[in-house]
């Protein structure tokens, strides 16, 4: 999963950015508000992790902006301020949920599960397409009754194309979700990852979309086995 943290609180954000990349995500960080309103108009996330109180944009007003572009990354408001009324005008302006600091990095982790489990419709069991059986919690991969740990990078490939099936995902948008904006990829990281995803799903359930990227076929993956 691509994160993107906006917290101008260094200390704070470095140890958030341990705990969420454990994790197995690719996270993208920023301290300051109006980079952070850039880049939710224009990238592409799966969850925003939002102060309120930044640099040049507020968070609150970065969530009214982003929601009234019609932009539905989920967000979730972290902040210090504690007032009630505070939490229901984050609510209100399209925030998934709202964390007061000081908070527990567990409880984070259980608030960024069911925000994405709601979003990416991820049963208790996993998230299902056919066979296949993906645990974001613990990146195990279950094909029928074979299961497997994933290594990170297969992860993170598996987990977009089952949370978007029969939807072609460009080489940039799951580069993206390797790398965020990192770079030094190599060129050709990307077809190994997938080769070695085939080989645990079966070679039809990911399909080639020659000169575009890749798309998982749900009815491959509901009829198909690893070859």
């Amino acid at each position: 999963m691509r994160i993107l943290l906006v917290e101008d609180d260094h200390p704070l954000a470095n140890t958030m950015l341990g705990m969420l990349r454990d994790q197995q995500n690719t996270v993208d960080w920023l301290d300051d508000g109006q980079q952070a309103l850039n880049a939710l108009l224009n990238d592409s996330f799966d969850l925003a992790i939002l102060d309120l109180t930044l640099p040049r944009v507020d968070g609150m007003d970065i969530v009214n902006r982003v929601r009234k572009e019609g932009i539905q990354t989920p967000v979730i408001i972290l902040t210090a301020r504690s007032e009630l009324n505070e939490k229901l005008q984050g609510l209100n302006a399209g925030a998934e949920d709202y964390l007061t600091k000081p908070f527990a990095m567990a409880e984070l982790k259980a608030r960024i599960r069911a925000v994405t489990r709601r979003g990416a419709g991820v049963r208790c069991g996993g998230l299902q397409v056919g066979r296949l059986i993906l645990d974001p919690d613990s990146g195990q991969l279950q094909v029928g009754s074979e299961s497997a740990a994933l290594p990170r990078s297969e992860f993170q490939i598996l987990h977009y194309l089952m949370r978007h099936p029969d939807q072609v995902a460009t080489r940039r948008r799951l580069e993206e979700q390797l790398y965020g904006w990192e770079h030094g990829a190599e060129s050709n990281a990307l077809e190994v990852h997938v080769h070695h995803l085939r080989r645990r799903v079966g070679k039809q359930t990911i399909r080639t979309i020659r000169g575009v990227g890749y798309m998982l076929d749900s009815k491959a993956a509901a009829e198909g086995t690893p070859e």
